[in-house]
């Protein structure tokens, strides 16, 4: 270490001349001394040189420390002047605004608030200071003699209220001071807990919406005197103490009283008097009541009557109570509508006799017409039997000199002449047969059906022909069984399959069975021209052939109309797909028999002609011989022994004999000289004992209905229902069995 690198350049130069000097003594002094003490010196030398440069580093960080302090202080000062600036201008920034302002702490303590503040409340403004508490605030407010409290109020009540608002996040509300001015006070809650609240002296606000909506009352008024004297109905407004408000000049004019004699403030009981007077009220109201209801002070429900002044004159008159306490009342004329309605009343009672004596010319008609179809079918089936035997006979006929005739010629007309005469056959038992479905009277023999033997049966028959035109028939082999009538099953496939053979001219024929769950579904699919949609309801029709001319020799459209009533006799449901110029297909769903297949022991039968009930006597007590005779030969038809009789006297003069005890009673409510059915059931079964018996009326009332119930009958209406019938006579026949 040189002596150079003990001085610091930077120290003054006296400085560095007395270490210098002081360095050289220390010199001579060690050369002077001897070895031992010239090592010893030279250590404390070096050691002092160390504590000056520690002493100087540390005097380096401590001014580096000062400086920073003094930095520090400068920005301190520099943060508090703006703070105090930020205050001065955020407290002028609230002192500019309109409104007044406050701000709370999170503790509910006043930090701040503009001179606007409080200003309705000058008593309490000099203790609006920093530190005050909320709570203090309202009460500060609730005590001062500028609040204008609501009527009913209390000041601690008040307070309570004030307490309860400020509870809220965000609310606002009007205040009402002293000398008609009034505040809108706006309280929020900040984020962090504290409470802004804002004052707006809205006075004149209010007074413009006060006079603004006294302008629109005036308005008001005016457009609903206007309203009132252009209705059709006299009107008038009647105030709590019962005196005249307001009317219309229509009033005056439908009670009778000059216009002179209204006015407002006149007592309402005199008008009312003389609106009832020489009055009458419907519904058996007095006068006197409808004057204790005008009179009554609150609390009155609506009133509605109708009055009668003179001969024609009638009015409806409706009152009814208005908030304040009093009531309006309106009368309109409705003579015109009583006329109307008395009017509509006589021409109801003339049309319900023309109904009444229509409905009996309809149900003579209508008796008229079914004898006329039990005469048309029971002629076309002797027609049809008569006819059928000399065409077999003419057929044989002519099958016995086909061969003895020589010519080709006249064989080809005898030919002709047979297939014309099977033709007329064919149209003979379609007649039959269609005549049997419509009048009700076709039964079926339901029974297990093999497929197999009926569809190799349909295709024996049909090939011929099909291979006469040229056409693929295609009859698919099944080993199905169905539940069915084999008679009338077969009819209906013979009648498809001709009428597709009829239609097709070239192309191909399939006849099919498939199994779709308890079901089979038999078809026939054909290559023909189609059915066009609108046609396709159509072709069921008797009569209707499509695109064809109808001759005997190729029918008269009867194979689908048969099939169609066959199919809904027997229940089996019949559908029709086709697509013009592609082809048809007629589908019959048919049930699939048990796999035992054994025949039932008793043949089911469909339709009306299964209403069997031979063995049985009912005793018809119905006063309208029509009716009578009617429901008489119904049950006859079904084989059941009847007595009829106009009355309950006649019906006792029938069963005197012990052979005419009947099993069961059909007798008619209403009966001659005021007697009733159930009166005549009751008299029967004193003498015959309790025989099962059903009343029979158009009369639907409860009343009647309990009275036949009180003597355990039950009740069939008209018209009546062939099928409620049925049942009732089945349930006879179980009864006997059992």
């Amino acid at each position: 270490m040189t002596a150079a690198a003990l001085i610091d350049p930077t120290e003054p130069l006296e400085r560095q001349n007395q270490k210098l000097l002081r360095i050289c003594e220390a010199l001579m002094k060690r050369v002077e001394q001897g070895d031992d003490d010239r090592g010893a010196a030279y250590g404390q030398f070096q050691r002092a040189v160390m504590l000056e440069d520690q002493v100087r580093e540390r005097t380096r960080d401590l001014e580096h420390a000062l400086d920073l302090l003094n930095e520090s202080n400068a920005r301190l000062a520099a943060a508090i002047r703006e703070t105090e600036r930020a205050r001065s201008d955020l407290a002028g920034a609230i002192e500019t605004i309109q409104e007044g302002f406050a701000l709370f702490d999170p503790d509910d303590r006043l930090v701040l608030c503009n001179s606007r503040f409080a200003m309705h409340l000058p008593d309490i403004r000099h203790a609006l200071k920093p530190g005050l508490g909320f709570a203090e605030y309202v009460d500060l407010v609730s005590r001062s003699a500028f609040l204008d409290l609501p009527p009913g109020m209390s000041r601690e009540e008040w307070s309570v209220n004030r307490m309860g608002h400020h509870g809220e996040m965000h609310v606002v509300f009007n205040v009402r001071m002293v000398g008609e001015r009034w505040v809108q006070v706006s309280e929020h809650r900040m984020a962090a807990g504290q409470t802004v609240v804002m004052q707006t002296d809205v006075s004149d606000i209010i007074r413009a919406e006060r006079e603004e909506h006294g302008r629109m009352l005036d308005d008001q008024a005016r457009l609903i005197r206007a309203t009132l004297e252009h209705i059709d109905q006299g009107v008038c407004i009647v105030d709590p103490r019962g005196r005249l408000a307001g009317f219309n000049r229509r009033l005056a004019s439908l009670i009778g009283l000059p216009l002179t004699h209204l006015r407002v403030g006149l007592d309402f009981d005199l008008v009312l008097e003389r609106l009832l007077s020489e009055a009458r009220l419907s519904d058996d109201l007095p006068p006197r009541e409808v004057l204790a209801w005008a009179r009554r002070t609150g609390g009155r429900l609506p009133l509605r009557f109708e009055l009668r002044r003179g001969e024609g004159r009638w009015f409806d008159v409706f009152a009814e109570e208005i908030p304040d306490g009093g009531f309006v009342l309106s009368l309109t004329d409705v003579s015109a509508e009583r006329e109307a309605a008395l009017a509509l009343s006589e021409a109801n009672e003339r049309l319900e006799a023309r109904v009444t004596e229509r409905t009996l010319e309809l149900e003579d008609a209508l008796a008229v017409a079914e004898r006329a179809n039990a005469s048309r079918s029971r002629f076309v089936a002797a027609a049809s039997h008569d006819l059928l035997q000399p065409l077999s006979a003419a057929k044989l006929y002519l099958s016995s000199i086909e061969e003895e005739l020589p010519e080709a010629g006249h064989r080809e007309v005898v030919t002709k002449a047979q297939n014309a005469l099977s033709s007329v056959q064919d149209i003979i038992g379609a007649l039959l047969d269609i005549s049997k479905l419509e009048s009700g009277r076709a039964s079926a023999d339901i029974r297990t059906v093999e497929l197999g033997a009926l569809l190799t049966q349909l295709r024996d028959e049909f090939a011929p022909a099909a291979a006469l035109k040229g056409l693929r028939l295609s009859v698919r082999p099944s080993t199905l069984r169905v539940t069915t009538d084999p008679t009338y099953i077969k009819r209906i496939l013979q009648n498809l399959l001709g009428n597709a053979i009829r239609y097709t001219d070239r192309g191909r024929i399939l006849v099919g069975a498939r199994r779709m769950g308890s079901s089979v579904r038999l078809g026939v699919w054909d290559t023909g021209p189609g059915i066009p949609e609108a046609e396709q309801e159509n072709v069921f029709k008797e009569f209707h052939r499509l695109g064809r001319r109808a001759s005997a020799s190729e029918g008269l459209g009867l194979g689908l109309a048969i099939v169609d009533r066959a199919c809904a006799m027997l229940g089996h449901p019949l559908t029709l797909a086709s697509v013009p110029g592609r082809g048809t297909a007629f589908t019959v769903t048919v049930p699939l028999a048990e796999r035992a297949g054994h025949l039932p022991a008793e043949p089911r039968r469909a339709g009306r002609g299964e209403w069997r009930h031979d063995g049985l006597t009912v005793l018809i007590i119905e006063n309208d011989g029509d009716m009578r005779r009617a429901l008489a030969l119904l049950l006859e038809s079904w084989g059941v022994r009847v007595l009829d009789a106009g009355g309950a006297d006649e019906a006792l003069f029938l069963v005197k004999e012990p052979d005419s005890r009947p099993d069961a009673l059909l007798v008619d409510f209403q009966l001659d000289d005021g007697e009733t059915g159930t009166r005549a059931i009751q008299r029967l079964r004193r003498k015959l004992g309790r025989v099962p018996a059903r009343l029979v009326t158009a009369n639907r009332t409860p009343e009647v209905l309990a009275e036949a119930r009180r003597l355990g009958v039950e009740t069939l209406y008209k018209p009546l229902d062939p099928l409620m019938l049925h049942l009732f006579l089945g349930s006879l026949a179980l009864g006997r069995s059992g």
